[in-house]
């Protein structure tokens, strides 16, 4: 059995500016940071008891989400680009007006698909299989209890995955992340994968 604690990073600066978040390093605003904490406050006596592992995307906004979980949790952090935001490629720290301004036609409709709004950026097939890889290196390791710190988007396809949805279904069925949103995930004995609860947001209060 794996139980796994997912969270996606708190409010960031690009939340607050009209900037693209992607795979620019922004920061956490200092009311993410407090977000954080709370996060941690409220996680507390659950990581305390038990063993957890915790994996987070390299990225700042991702980290600093981290941080003050890891004052409980015994293990040093597994930091995995496999975890970062989709990669916009051109677009990294321009501003949403400009990506908006600036992006290719995308023929195919949607963006569950091969489309890449700029040079260098990533498609959501190719996030898809960035996020499969680190579906299989969590489903093969030996913890059993395991915190995720992630992103948005990369999130909303892990959710997909972790129900069985495959790829082209996304074009009709899905999953939203939201900020500072926590989730609760569980593997069975069995190998059955339940979501016991999905982008909880009061952790963040106070």
């Amino acid at each position: 059995m794996k139980n796994i604690i997912v969270v996606q990073h708190t409010q960031s600066v690009h939340h607050t500016n009209g900037m693209i978040g992607a795979w620019t390093d922004w920061e956490l605003t200092e009311y993410g940071k407090q977000q954080a904490r709370n996060i941690s406050e409220k996680l507390k006596d659950e990581l305390l008891a038990k063993n957890y592992v915790l994996y987070t995307s390299d990225l700042k906004r991702a980290m600093q989400t981290a941080e003050p979980l890891l004052k409980y949790i015994k293990s040093e952090p597994i930091i995995c680009q496999e975890l970062r935001e989709v990669n916009e490629g051109e677009a990294t720290g321009k501003s949403v007006e400009w990506y908006n301004q600036n992006k290719a036609e995308n023929v195919y409709g949607t963006y569950f698909s091969d489309y890449k709004a700029f040079s260098g950026s990533e498609s959501y097939r190719e996030l898809w299989s960035r996020v499969e890889k680190f579906m299989n290196r969590l489903l093969h390791s030996e913890h059993e209890n395991i915190v995720i710190v992630s992103h948005g988007i990369t999130l909303q396809l892990f959710f997909a995955m972790w129900i069985g949805l495959k790829f082209d279904d996304l074009k009709h069925f899905g999953f939203m992340a939201v900020s500072g949103g926590i989730s609760n995930l569980i593997l069975q004995d069995d190998g059955r994968r339940v979501i016991r609860f999905l982008n909880d947001m009061s952790y963040m209060k106070a």
